[in-house]
């Protein structure tokens, strides 16, 4: 297949949204009796590590064990009313501006967008609808009589993200060379690496050393905005959310715990071929 076509990868997580995806659904579950009080504390003290960039692999594992443990049995149907119900009020607020003027910029050129995360398909698809993109990569959660099993059939984490990346780019035409990523984490960096244009948005020590000796632009986003008045009329929004149960997990799982922008033009940070 001639690879012709150009698109856009973009980390969900601290990169489009200033939180995580996990966090955000922590109260709505506690409320729906999905989780006690007990686990939206750990959920609380993982979310700390998450934003402060203070998890280790050990962390990480246990809290991924836990997590995939406490959504084992986790009914289909009553995650997805509960994200159904409070998918706007837990995630507009906090969509970066400059991560949806980005993706808006990436359309108006005729990129396709990717949302790509480590959070479940069922989480990742909602946001990613509301945002108007054109394909997800995510891990995806084994269900069975409509219940969750606690099982991961894929992480969509470091490597893997690159290859899933990879297959996809083969599937649709695209030409990696000439595409773009963006992220805030190091565990990304097959990701980035895999793209003729990568970014690092708000990166920590380790990543902003990696940019910087790997060539890659560093970004800044720091302006959450209310998605519905951050995108314009044209972007489509989401009727009904879809299940997000694996949310709660697949942050944990992979994620190591762990002003306008036009692409590309003069103002842009990411250079061009």
């Amino acid at each position: 297949m001639t690879q012709t076509r150009t698109a856009a990868f973009f980390d969900l997580d601290k990169t489009i949204i200033a939180t995580s995806s996990a966090a955000a659904f922590s109260r709505p579950f506690f409320a729906g009796g999905l989780i006690s009080r007990a686990d939206v504390i750990r959920s609380a003290y993982a979310h700390f590590l998450f934003m402060a960039g203070g998890a280790d692999a050990d962390q990480t594992e246990r809290l991924r064990a836990h997590l995939s443990s406490l959504v084992t049995g986790w009914d289909v149907e009553t995650v997805s009313r509960i994200v159904a119900e409070t998918l706007h009020d837990h995630i507009d607020p906090v969509v970066y501006a400059e991560a949806v003027e980005l993706i808006e910029a990436h359309h108006e050129r005729g990129h396709d967008v990717v949302v790509v995360s480590a959070s479940g398909s069922e989480l990742v698809e909602p946001i990613a609808a509301v945002l108007g993109a054109d394909h997800t990569i995510s891990s995806r959660m084994e269900v069975v009589d409509g219940l969750f099993t606690g099982q991961i059939d894929f992480y969509a984490y470091g490597e893997n993200k690159a290859v899933a990346l990879r297959e996809l780019a083969e599937r649709e035409g695209y030409d990696l060379a000439a595409s773009y990523a963006y992220s805030d984490s190091v565990t990304d960096a097959p990701m980035l690496a895999a793209v003729g244009h990568a970014a690092a948005v708000n990166p920590d020590r380790t990543l902003r050393r990696l940019a910087e000796e790997s060539g890659w632009d560093v970004l800044t986003f720091s302006r959450p905005v209310a998605l519905r008045t951050g995108l314009s009329a044209a972007t489509p929004l989401l009727a009904a959310a879809g299940v997000a149960a694996v949310a709660v997990v697949a942050w944990l799982v992979v994620r190591g715990l762990r002003r306008r922008r036009a692409v590309p033009g003069p103002q842009d940070r990411v250079r061009t071929p």
